[in-house]
């Protein structure tokens, strides 16, 4: 992730460990609903390529519970990367790949996964510009094979609303901070992804007012 925020109390905050790993409380409680979601949505072999790994806990956790896809975490900070690799390093798992540096909102990215099955990407286009994510979805599109899977989990608003008052506030926090971020319309996202070949397939309702849209590679 690009940009260097004073975010507010309300994102996500992580921990280091004596073992250099980062532990973030808001990734240990939406891991297993996502990965409840996840099951029915993913193919049963390919690599899955994550955007913005972050700590390594939902990664980790993806290769446990689906050991037949072939995980490739990313992540542009290095204090980031260095915590996945310990997690990497300690679940020893063949599925798992090291982390690789990559920032997902500069254009030309996609020539630097090899033609995944799955992009995923967790808690990120609310920390990013507009004009960021519609880099990261256009890349997204060139990078994913034929009938791929686009897979986008966070909070959103919807047809271009907030629909709570934690998301309203949220959305202040972040805007006050940086007026270019915030969160984005799952409808915006669509018509754009639409324009890069990417289709809308389901919008999966998440705990905590969040989103899982999947888009499929036409």
């Amino acid at each position: 992730m690009p940009r260097r925020l004073n975010l507010p109390d309300s994102a996500s905050v992580a921990t280091p460990d004596s073992a250099g790993k980062l532990f973030a409380p808001s990734a240990a409680r939406n891991v297993t609903p996502l990965i409840d979601a996840l099951a029915p949505l993913l193919p049963a072999s390919g690599q899955v390529v994550e955007i913005a790994s972050g700590t390594g806990q939902h990664i980790v956790a993806y290769a446990k519970a689906f050991p037949t896809l072939i995980w490739q975490p990313t992540e542009i900070d290095a204090s980031r990367r260095a915590s996945i690799q310990a997690y990497v390093d300690e679940t020893n798992l063949a599925n798992l790949r090291p982390p690789q540096a990559l920032d997902a909102t500069a254009p030309g990215w996609s020539q630097d996964v090899s033609a995944p099955d799955v992009i995923l990407l967790a808690n990120l286009l609310h920390l990013i510009s507009s004009q960021e994510a519609e880099v990261l979805i256009c890349e997204a599109g060139k990078a994913l094979s034929p009938g791929g899977h686009l897979l986008m989990y966070g909070p959103f608003k919807r047809n271009g609303e907030l629909v709570s008052e934690g998301d309203q506030r949220f959305d202040a926090d972040l805007r006050g901070q940086d007026p270019e971020i915030g969160y984005k319309s799952d409808v915006d996202l669509a018509d754009f992804a639409a324009t890069r070949a990417l289709l809308l397939a389901q919008t999966i309702e998440m705990p905590a007012n969040n989103l899982l849209i999947q888009f499929t590679k036409s």
